[in-house]
């Protein structure tokens, strides 16, 4: 007999009312179950969807990915770990000598650009990474161990920004330069020979030691900070980077500091058992701000309601959002265009520039763009970034929303001003000059001429993954022309195929109004998203244009 109540999914009905599924006959919970069985179906009635196609689907086909384009994290490498008080203890010695190991170096801080990511919301939510610290040192001369390295991975297109910097060891360097020939810099000892005072932020004394031995003891020279070897190695500070390519090997953003010394390295003639080592090192920290611009080998940009994101799910198989009402698109999704799925002869044959033959290509999904985008209204600056990126530009125009000549203008207008306002921007920054005059009384001001420090910007020899100036005209472009089957949209169309031949006859100027644009030939591609009629030839374009 099959059970009176069907299971109800993702609940514990099952496991906390057996009675129900149950094949007892039990006349006193007969009207109970008739009733959830009852209520179970209104449920089922009301929220049944009719099932739709791919490019036409219900609320529930959407995926609401998670995505973020910018985010601030502090990253912390490895302290030290502490040196060892440690002494020989065998048979027949009553009191060994010194055997204290070294604490082990602090853990690496990398940074490494890899393929498959498209955004920075799992960053956005860790505020603080830290590698891990380093081992403290053992008996009978064994070191610490390392601390374990981090390695941060980001997508490809990631600008790395270094907005804090507090380097400890780099702080003391400092200070010992700044007080380097003062008397009250000499008071920690006669003459600075000593004795030295004891410093508890950097010594470690015995666990059996009292106070009248610390008084009495003579302590050495503290000894200066010191760097790992792989400090040489990392990125120049202020670090500025622009991970515009994948990276087989990570780079390195913070070394892990140098662990303590043991108490064997304090061995004198006077102390030949010293009961005290060094503490390690303290890590560097590095707070970072990272901006994603997504490199994309297509980037659609229209204005709100064009069609977008229909076009993207019928060149692929992505789950974004779509609807009849505009800024559908809140953040930008990404496609992928399948050319060679390996099974059969390729939609198209293509090689990437490294020669390998190309199975796809990915489509950037832009949110709509609305009069003064550029000053930053609507979506605005937060998504006009990632156009930056693409290697090539689809306008995407609605042939049934009013003229798509002037549509087309205002979207060049657009792109061509923000374009104008990030330059002069960089150049600002590139051009920066600051008139800067040390000096700590006024006689040192007179005597001191001003020095001009220059902040360099873009690729250097010593930074050559620095940003580089942005160059969106000089683009590759083309126009699709949605929506091309509702009725009177063909004298529309007509209208936008002879403006961009006069573009492309140099009859009439670039729409974005710039002198160094690409000289290519433009096209426009009528299509019906909706019906996934048209877009093969979207293809066919996109390849051409990417193997030029």
């Amino acid at each position: 007999m099959p059970p009176r109540c069907p299971n109800i999914p993702n609940t514990l009905t099952p496991f906390l009312y057996p009675f129900l599924v149950s094949n007892v006959r039990t006349g006193g919970y007969r009207t109970l179950s008739n009733s959830l069985v009852r209520r179970y179906e209104v449920t089922l009635e009301q929220h049944t969807f009719e099932e739709g196609s791919h490019l036409n689907p219900p609320p529930t086909d959407y995926s609401n990915t998670a995505f973020a384009d910018k985010a601030t994290i502090t990253v912390h490498s490895g302290a030290g770990g502490h040196g060892c008080i440690s002494f020989l203890r065998e048979k027949f010695i009553a009191a060994g000598p010194a055997n204290g190991g070294d604490g082990g170096t602090g853990g690496n801080v990398y940074i490494q650009a890899v393929r498959g990511l498209t955004s920075l919301h799992k960053l956005a939510r860790r505020t603080n990474i830290k590698a891990g610290r380093g081992r403290n040192g053992q008996g009978k001369t064994k070191g610490g161990e390392r601390g374990e390295d981090v390695i941060i991975q980001v997508p490809v297109g990631t600008v790395v920004r270094e907005v804090d910097r507090v380097d400890p060891v780099a702080i003391e360097e400092q200070l010992a330069k700044i007080n380097a020939g003062r008397e009250d810099s000499k008071a920690d000892g006669i003459n600075g020979r000593g004795p030295w005072k004891w410093d508890k932020t950097k010594w470690l004394l015995y666990p059996a030691i009292t106070k009248e031995d610390i008084a009495t003891a003579e302590f050495p020279k503290l000894p200066r900070g010191r760097k790992s070897m792989l400090a040489m190695s990392q990125a120049k500070a202020p670090v500025s980077l622009d991970l515009s390519m994948p990276m087989e090997q990570p780079i390195l953003l913070a070394a892990g500091a140098i662990g303590g010394l043991g108490n064997p390295h304090f061995v004198t003639k006077t102390a030949p058992r010293p009961k005290f080592a060094t503490k390690g090192e303290q890590g560097i920290k590095i707070t970072l701000e990272l901006e994603l611009k997504l490199l994309a080998d297509v980037g659609l940009v229209g204005l709100p309601n064009a069609g977008k994101s229909t076009l993207l799910r019928a060149m692929s198989k992505s789950r974004a959002r779509i609807g009849n009402w505009a800024f559908t698109t809140l953040q930008p999704n990404i496609g992928t265009v399948i050319i060679d799925s390996h099974h059969g002869r390729p939609i198209l044959q293509s090689n990437i520039a490294d020669g390998e033959p190309r199975t796809h290509f990915t489509i950037a999904d832009i949110p709509g763009l609305v009069a003064d985008a550029h000053l930053d209204r609507g979506l605005g600056i937060s998504f006009l970034r990632h156009v930056e990126r693409a290697r090539v530009l689809a306008f995407v125009v609605d042939l049934n929303a009013g003229d798509a000549v002037t549509a087309l203008k205002a979207l060049w207008r657009e792109v061509g001003l923000y374009e104008q306002m990030k330059v002069q921007e960089e150049k600002d920054t590139a051009n920066a000059i600051v008139q800067w005059t040390p000096f700590e009384t006024v006689d040192d001001a007179i005597r001191n001429t001003p020095e001009t420090v220059i902040v360099n910007h873009g690729p250097t020899f010593d930074n050559p993954l620095g940003p580089s100036l942005p160059s969106i005209a000089d683009k590759p472009w083309f126009v699709v022309a949605t929506k091309a089957d509702l009725p009177n949209t063909q004298e529309n169309y007509q209208n936008l195929k002879e403006y961009i031949q006069r573009v492309n006859d140099g009859a009439e100027g670039h729409p974005s109004g710039q002198k160094k644009v690409w000289q290519g030939q433009v096209e426009a591609i009528p299509i019906s998203a909706i019906n996934g009629h048209g877009t093969e030839r979207i293809t066919e374009c996109t390849i051409d244009l990417l193997d030029v």
